[in-house]
């Protein structure tokens, strides 16, 4: 009997995408059968990085990846992998902060679709002080950031 693919989703706004955030899905592609990057529409936030324009420059920086997909939602991510037939959702770690605030969401996302299992994979230390907002700020300051993301800006 055939077993159902193990599918992931690795949500975020992703604004930008960076060298940390290739990296996670990179090393999750060795876990499970398909990895979907979904970049989350928050309607309380206004985006830097235009939408579009970022799911296609992740779609382009995986386009050797059968196995990745890039999707864009909006609403709960736990609906999201649950509409998506995914039952983990791939996160990575940089620090003790960002592991008090992911494991609150994935156990309000196991609240809202109970089989739902939430895989932390710790940042790689070359990668662990790249975050998106120090990105942004170098970015709208005219600074260079090719080195902390996976494509040109």
């Amino acid at each position: 009997m055939p077993t159902s693919p193990r599918i992931a989703i690795f949500p975020g706004s992703f604004d930008p995408f960076t060298r940390g955030h290739e990296d996670v899905v990179r090393r999750g592609i060795g876990l499970f059968d398909k990895v979907i990057i979904g970049i989350g529409v928050n309607s309380t936030k206004q985006r830097y990085f235009p939408l579009d324009e970022m799911a296609e420059k992740v779609r382009k920086t995986f386009a050797d990846e059968s196995c990745v997909e890039v999707m864009t939602y909006q609403g709960l991510t736990a609906k999201f992998a649950q509409e998506q037939n995914a039952h983990f959702l791939l996160r990575g770690l940089r620090n003790t902060t960002d592991f008090e605030y992911e494991n609150a969401i994935a156990q309000a996302n196991r609240h809202v679709f109970p089989s739902l299992e939430t895989v932390f994979l710790i940042t790689s230390p070359s990668l662990a002080t790249i975050s998106s907002s120090i990105v942004r700020d170098l970015h709208r300051h005219g600074q260079k950031v090719d080195d902390f993301v996976p494509y040109a800006l």
